[in-house]
């Protein structure tokens, strides 16, 4: 910072309106150091007094008290004067002598907990009250003006504002002025589509928490639009993610089907001509994972189907439609979730937060059909092995990438997901099935992307698969099908990646 900088600009004045206090004296402490006059509003003023720090009330300077039970405090020409005149321009100064109004050269505020309330609450009056009008209007009244004034939008940023005060002697420079208005201009952005966001869907649920327990959380939507639930335990934030993956995996198979998720992946995915047969073989897939999952079918749960789930611990089951006497004997288990979807219609566009905004994208609903199979080796696979082949093709899809799935008689019996390289997902998938007791033989591997090498493949043939489906596109499919056509094994290719992170 040189002192010749004409941007360096002198911190005189401060007007200080915070809800949350921590991390506040310190930066009060330092301006007052620096021999800046503070200015504050109720609550903020009786703190920093207790800190042993003086302070001019605002309302001294409006000539209005507090009003309204506190919802009126700032909003005054006499405040906003003082922080929007440009202190290079004569008539705004004649003005506020005029007035005998303070100028501003720093603005401290933040904003009421809206979110945390919404989380919390389903009380709309009391989330309304948390509408925050003053602190708003503060921080885009000092950020428009950061030509001559500093602001600092909300508690995540008093530390290093404070540091920056004890390095440079209370000035600041344009540069620095202008990145607190952008960080004033992005924190009401965020406040105020998270107010839209809950007038648009007032059925705002609190979570008990987040995906862990020091995580605040909240859903906004309608559950009762899409589920009946029939009592046990409220759903929480990773359950919701769970049904989530349930319903979207349970949507790309055919009538009959029964999966078993956890950690939003699928762990059991069998399809039987009953439920309870259903049910068996996708708990048979990986018993062990499946202890504690989610379970959902696309078919009514009859007495026979909840007689086989009942003696299994598990969080919730998702069906079409239930037998009255198979919900009697399902909820005798009281924190049990039993619940029923009404239709499988899930959004159209698929939305994610990544760093300061959203990421769109539509669904993956592609699912291969046997006419578009291109089989790239000499040898032709059976209609059932084609079946199987596209079964394994929707298991893969809806487990995380790095994914392999191994399929046979329309039961995944081998899963590899989540691997940071395919050679791991294909060794995790090979290990599963020799674990749960299934053999390879017939059974059909499929990818969610490309082999990269001919690895992959060598290492599934090696513990007995003949038959692969993957995507093709790699530099290298060349070398991976030579030695399918050397070694007599099947490949087809479907020409769609279904990566899922």
């Amino acid at each position: 910072m040189s002192a010749s900088d004409t941007s360096l600009k002198n911190i005189r004045t401060a007007l200080i309106s915070v809800y949350r206090k921590d991390g506040l004296a310190p930066l009060c402490q330092a301006l007052a150091q620096g021999g800046v006059q503070l200015y504050s509003t109720g609550g903020t003023a009786v703190f920093l007094r207790e800190q042993g720090l003086l302070v001019t009330e605002i309302a001294e300077v409006s000539g209005y008290p507090s009003i309204l039970g506190g919802r009126v405090k700032t909003l005054h020409p006499a405040v906003f004067g003082g922080i929007l005149a440009r202190q290079d321009l004569a008539q705004d100064q004649q003005d506020l002598a005029a007035h005998s109004l303070p100028t501003f050269d720093l603005v401290v505020a933040d904003l009421y907990p809206f979110e945390e309330t919404v989380a919390h609450t389903t009380d709309a009056s009391a989330i309304i009250e948390k509408i925050d009008i003053g602190g708003v209007s503060l921080l885009r009244a000092a950020a428009k003006n950061h030509a001559h004034v500093a602001v600092v939008a909300g508690q995540e940023y008093y530390a290093s504002f404070t540091a920056l005060l004890k390095a440079q002697g209370c000035h600041t420079t344009l540069a620095q002025r202008h990145e607190l208005a952008r960080q004033a201009f992005a924190t009401t952005a965020r406040y105020e589509q998270a107010i839209s966001d809950w007038f648009g869907h007032p059925h705002t649920q609190p979570m008990r928490y987040g995906e862990n327990p020091h995580q605040a959380a909240h859903f906004v939507g309608s559950l009762e639009e899409v589920l009946d639930i029939y009592g046990g335990k409220a759903l929480s934030y990773n359950n919701l993610l769970d049904v989530d993956a349930a319903l979207r995996t349970l949507r790309d198979f055919e009538p009959g089907t029964f999966v078993i998720i956890k950690h939003t992946n699928p762990c059991g995915i069998a399809t039987r001509d009953t439920v309870e047969a259903a049910e068996t073989a996708a708990r048979a897939c990986d018993p062990v994972s499946a202890f504690g999952g989610i379970l959902a079918t696309n078919l009514k749960v009859t007495r026979a189907a909840a007689e086989s789930m009942h003696p299994h611990f598990w969080e919730v089951l998702l069906a079409p439609e239930y037998e009255p006497a198979a919900l009697e004997l399902l909820q005798q288990k009281t924190n049990r979730r039993i619940i029923r979807y009404k239709h499988l219609n899930l959004p159209a566009e698929e939305q994610r937060t990544v760093l300061n905004g959203k990421l769109y994208q539509q669904p993956d609903t592609l699912a291969t059909t046997a006419d578009a199979l291109e089989v790239a080796t000499g040898a032709q696979p059976t209609a059932t092995q084609v079946a199987d082949m596209l079964f394994a093709e929707r298991c893969a899809k809806h487990l995380k990438s790095n994914a392999i799935a191994i399929v046979k008689d329309r039961q995944l019996i081998g899963a590899g997901c989540g691997q940071t390289s395919r050679v791991d997902a294909m060794q995790q998938a090979l290990d599963k099935v020799l674990r749960m007791g299934f053999s390879t033989q017939g059974a059909v591997l499929a990818s969610d992307g490309f082999f990269p090498f001919s690895d992959g493949v060598e290492l599934a043939h090696k513990a007995g698969v003949q038959i692969f489906l993957q995507p093709g596109g790699s530099m290298r499919d060349e070398q991976t099908l030579e030695y399918c056509r050397t070694h007599q094994l099947i490949m087809a290719l479907t020409g769609t990646r279904h990566f899922r992170h």
